[in-house]
Order: C-alpha cells, then structure tokens, then sequence
C-alpha cells in the first residue's frame, strides 16, 4: 500500500487520535472489554471539530456513533490480526521514523533559524557572483589552491569592477561567473544566502565556501518581497496542443469578452457568465491568493504580478491553458510570522541549515545522558588502525578487546566491538589520507551522533506524550485503512453480482438528468437582446445575427451553444425545458434570452453508464449492515452520566 493513498484516505474520514490514559479517568463507553475514557472523546471531538464538513457531525449524539463505529472497526482489525501484517508494520516503523524527525531537534536554535529565515523571506536581494569549483573532498592542495584563485579574483573586481570580471572569467567550467536576479529565503544554499544577506548593496564579499566551491559575490540591490497577488479571472481554454482553429476560436471569444469590458460591463459579471474555468466562474473569476513561482504558468504570473493597483484589468493573453483576462482584486504582503511558522519550520528541517539543528540536537543529548566528550578509548583505535585503512584492507586484530564498555547511553551499553564494526563498515568512504588521530575523532563524532539519536528515536513514544499520540493516531488510521480497503473497497471485484442486483433494484435512482440543445444569448442590454429574440424567431442563422448585433469596436451580446443541464451557469434558476424561444431573463448582472432547439428527456442509466455511482451506493450500504454486525460481535456499553457530563463541557 502507498502512503499517498493512505492519506488521501485521512482526509476523508474523522482522524482519531489516542494517548495512552489513567486508570482514574471515567470511561465514557466499552467495545467488548476495551474501555474507551471521556477524555479521549473530549480531546478528538475538540481537535476535528474545524475539519468537520457535515454540519450534524457536529452534533455531540451524532458524533459518539460516529466515533463508536470507529471503534468498532479498530477492535475488528485487531481481532483479524491485520496490526501482524509485515506490510502494515512496515509502514508503521517508515512513519514513526520520519514522524521522529520533527521531534529530533533543538527548539532553541530551530526558532532561531525559522525567525531568521522569515526576516529573510520578507526581503528580495539581486546579487551576482563568481565560483571557482573545488570537490568537498578535494586534497588540501587543490583547496588551498581554488581559494588563492578566488582571493586574486576578489582582488581584482575591488580594482576593476565586479560585472567586468565576472564577464571576462566565466568559463562554465572551473570558473563561473552568473548573474541571478532577485532571491529571497531558502532559495540559496543557507551559506551563500547568509553571506548575501549579510553584505550590503554595492559591496564584494569575502571568499567563502559552499558545497560547490569558492565564492565571491556583490550585492546589487535589497528590496521587500512582492508577497502575493489574489486576482479573479476569465478564462476561454485551448490548451497548447490543441489545433488552430479551437485557438482561434478562444482567441475570438476571449477578445469580444475584453470588448464588452472596455464597453463598461462589470469583470464579475462576465467571469459567471462565460469563464470555462467551472471553479471561479461562480465566484466572479476569483482565485485564491499566490506568490512568485507558485503556478505552473509562468506567464500567468508574469500577468498578475506586473498590475499595479487594485481593480486594474489585463489584456487578454495566452498561456499553456488557453486565454485569459485578468482583475487585480488585492495586494499580499508576506504572510505574518506566526501564519508562516509551520511552513517555515518543515523548510528549515530540509535546509542545509539543519546541520547547526543536528549539532545541536547532538550537543543536548551528550548533556541529557551525561556523554563525556573526552572519550579516553579512542587511543586504543588510534593504536591499533594503520594506512590499511585508506586501502579498505584494514581489519580488527585477532586480540581485539570486544567486550569493553566503551560508553553507556540511557540504559544501552556501546561496547569497543560497536564501534570496531563501524570503523569496518565505513571503510570505504575514508580514501582520503589523513593522519590516524584526526581519522578517529572524525568516526568517533559520527558512530556517536548515530547512536545518540536512534537511542533517542527508539525512546521517544515513551518520553514524549505529543509524539505518543500522534503515533497513535496514525497506527489506528492505518489499521482502519487496511480492514476498510479489504472489507468494503474491493467490492468491485469480489461482489459483482450483488453491486448487479443492487442497481436492478435501485434502477431509478440511475439516469442522465433532462438537458436542451440550446443558444443563450447575453447581454447587458434588455433592448438589444429583444432585437436578438425576434431574429432568433425568424430563423435568422446565428453568425449573422452576430453580424448584426455586433461590431469589430463593440460587442454587444455573446452567444453560447451547446447542450445544458438545468444548473448550467447561462440559465436563469428554474429555467422551463421547453422549444421555442423563452422570454428575457435577468441573470448573472445581465439579460439572457434563450433559444431552445430540442429537449432531451430523463433518460435511465445502463448498469454499466451508472456503474461508478451504483459501486459506490452499494459500500455505502454494505458498511451500514457491517458496522451493525460488529455492534453485534463487540458489545458497545455507553455511560449516560459520564456522556452527559460530556455534553455539558462540550457546550
């Protein structure tokens, strides 16, 4: 099983979350023998109430079968013994682990680094810079040597200008030299973005060194971030591989669309009446707000980003989608800081800047479990290892000392053999000559932060309640995932002839619903689109009316065709499905007249037409009569002075 599926699953049912409880807790209700407490109730209601779509969800009777159907189904996955699973355990262990991340940590300095980096994404720098490349594992020489070059490189832009010789060095090879624009947190390296933010407009930096090499960089400007653009939208769409003429088509559309604004018609108006994209039509064309780089339409960006005051409009343009016209409806300033934090905690965690984290984090453990960091064992390594080593031909000597306690952490013992084992199975990344002595404190700091940490993480649901209970939350989630997919989902292909039965008895809840071919016309003038019925009564064809009610400067009325449905966005509500041509409507800030060629009945679905639906509206009963087997199986025993007491605290 994928996690992506299992947390597509997440979100569509109430997560439950449990922590271990007292004893002294009152117990609200019983599945079989297992006693569920008041607390935990209190606690997931509470927590799921804002994730709650269905207003009667929030009803606290309401809930408690909710969450008592949920029991249910975790006390039948363990009686099955699906938590035995070695797919299901794995999963598990993989989610603790990287749960474990978020709690591995220093708070001190990741505060630290989330405000600095919030500072930092508030603000743009425009900086240029030179490299000389050099290996991380280059040889002291080749260092030694790409750091003089970038000292005489920094010398002579101080003499002759940066821009000069950044042009005249760049090979693309050993020696870049890249001008890259504006830049804002965690978009550089932590190193380089630190020596840019720390150097002021118009100064050369000091070479300083990053993964890729020796670096020498000028400030060019600093300004404050662009922050977000929210802008509403109309959109005709032909994508970029659609042919000539749709292009065309939504060219045209889109520019008797951009006529009838600059007539005076309200953008809102237009975007409900004729915008294909079906998410913001409704809403006038309004999108949610975005920053710089966050579509996958450049050009769109480009667009919003480059209107200048609020209520301004775009001309049209194309992107990869099709046509667009753009509103400018508001200017977003960077999110503030305690918005932010959550993003900016999981960037730091990822960022080369989680080393200073990691050593800090090493640095409290050494603390917590009393490490002395003067570790008298490593002159018996230092005497026994050799330049065999380098070669990856060393081995333990046959009178190794094995069993030595070598450190203890918490209630583990490291022996010499312990870190014997990691000196051999680490010898192949230690090619590089380098003296014996430095050698092992090197490993030595390494074998010990490993050890240190999974000690930690193998400890942690027990030392820290908050990750208790998520792990709970997801064991339980994951658990519910595996009996729902195998009990209810795969009914597709194990309850064939049931799913058969259950759509010839519910044959009439399955059909296309009543639909017209039709011609809507819209305008913003009564008087024009009364001009239209009469021509639409006489048969007159439709690109002659165009012809006659419009002009190349003023675009009177769009017309749309087509079949709809009755919640098509053209058609007033309670539109009457009738031939002929209906009276004139007001919608949608403007008229409409409609011209309706032919009515399409009611028309049943076919089993296999209907058959996603039918699947579905099957499980859902199949779980219905499921959930009340097992109330059957597993006895459920509610506590009405304890629900009670729930319920007055929950108000």
């Amino acid at each position: 099983m994928k996690i992506k599926h299992f947390f597509t699953f997440l979100s569509l049912i109430v997560v439950f979350s449990a922590a271990a409880q007292s004893s002294k807790e009152a117990v609200l209700f019983t599945v079989g023998n297992d006693s569920v407490y008041a607390s935990e109730f209190i606690r997931v209601y509470q927590k799921n109430l804002d994730l709650v779509q269905d207003e009667s969800q929030k009803d606290v009777d309401a809930y408690l079968k909710l969450f008592t159907s949920y029991k249910l189904k975790i006390k039948e996955a363990r009686s099955l013994g699906f938590h035995k699973k070695p797919g299901y355990q794995k999963e598990l262990e993989s989610y603790k682990k990287q749960l474990a991340k978020s709690y591995l940590s220093d708070s001190k300095v990741t505060d630290a680094l989330v405000e600095e980096g919030y500072e930092r994404m508030t603000n743009d720098v425009n900086a240029n810079h030179i490299l000389v490349k050099v290996s991380e594992n280059a040889s002291p020489q080749d260092t030694l040597a790409a750091y003089n070059q970038i000292l005489k490189l920094r010398e002579r832009a101080l003499n002759e200008g940066f821009e000069k010789v950044r042009k005249e060095v760049h090979n693309g090879k050993t020696v870049y030299g890249e001008t890259l624009g504006y830049f804002t947190g965690f978009k550089m390296v932590y190193e380089f973005e630190s020596v840019a933010y720390n150097t002021p407009v118009g100064a050369i930096s000091m070479p300083f060194r990053t993964r890729f090499g020796y670096h020498i960089l000028t400030v060019i400007d600093k300004r404050k971030s662009e922050g977000e653009r929210e802008v509403g939208h109309i959109m005709i769409i032909a994508k970029s591989d659609a042919n000539d003429s749709i292009v065309k088509k939504a060219e045209n559309r889109i520019n008797e669309i951009y006529a009838k604004i600059n007539q005076g018609e309200t953008f809102e108006a237009l975007a409900k009446q004729f915008s294909e994209d079906k998410n913001s039509a409704p809403k006038g064309g309004k999108l949610r707000a975005f920053s710089r780089g966050q579509l996958s339409a450049e050009a769109f960006e480009n667009v919003a980003f480059g209107l200048e005051k609020v209520g301004d409009i775009s001309k049209p343009f194309q992107t990869k989608f099709g046509w667009h016209i753009v509103k400018l409806l508001d200017i977003k300033l960077v999110p503030d800081f305690k918005t932010m934090k959550p993003e900016l905690i999981t960037k730091v965690q990822r960022d080369s800047r989680s080393k200073l984290i990691d050593q800090a984090l090493v640095d409290n453990l050494k603390s917590k479990y009393n490490i002395n960091d003067d570790q008298l064992s490593l002159s018996y390594f230092e005497s026994i290892l050799n330049n065999d080593y380098f070669k990856n031909s060393w081995k333990l000597p046959t009178d190794f000392i094995s069993g030595k306690t070598m450190l203890i952490i918490g209630n583990k013992k490291i022996t010499y053999q312990d870190f014997g084992d990691y000196l051999i199975a680490t010898q192949r990344q230690s090619r590089k000559q380098m003296p014996i002595k430095t050698l092992v404190e090197e490993k030595y700091q390494v074998f010990l932060k490993n050890d240190l940490i999974a000690y930690q993480e193998e400890n942690l649901e027990t030392e820290n309640l908050e990750y208790a209970s998520v792990v709970h939350e997801y064991r339980d989630g994951l658990l519910l995932f595996e009996l729902m997919e195998n009990t209810i989902w795969n009914t597709a292909q194990t309850d064939s002839v049931a799913i058969k039965n259950h759509y010839e008895i519910n044959k009439l809840d399955y059909f296309f619903p009543e639909r017209i071919d039709a011609v809507i016309a819209t305008s913003s003038k009564k008087k024009t689109l009364k001009k239209v019925s009469k021509l639409l009564d006489a048969n007159q064809d439709l690109e002659s009316i165009k012809s006659e009610v419009n002009t190349k400067d003023a675009i009177e009325v769009i017309f749309t065709s087509g079949e709809f449905e009755a919640d098509h966005q053209g058609l007033p509500k309670g539109f009457e499905f009738k031939t002929g041509i209906s009276k004139i409507f007001k919608h949608n800030d403007a008229y409409v007249v409609v011209q309706v060629k032919e009515v399409f009945p009611k028309k049943q679905k076919s089993f296999y037409e209907a058959k996603g639906q039918v699947v579905n509206d099957y499980q859902v009963l199949k779980e219905e009569k499921w959930v009340d087997e097992l109330a059957d199986k597993y006895e459920i025993t509610v506590n009405e002075a304890v629900f009670k007491k729930v319920k007055e605290e929950l108000k």
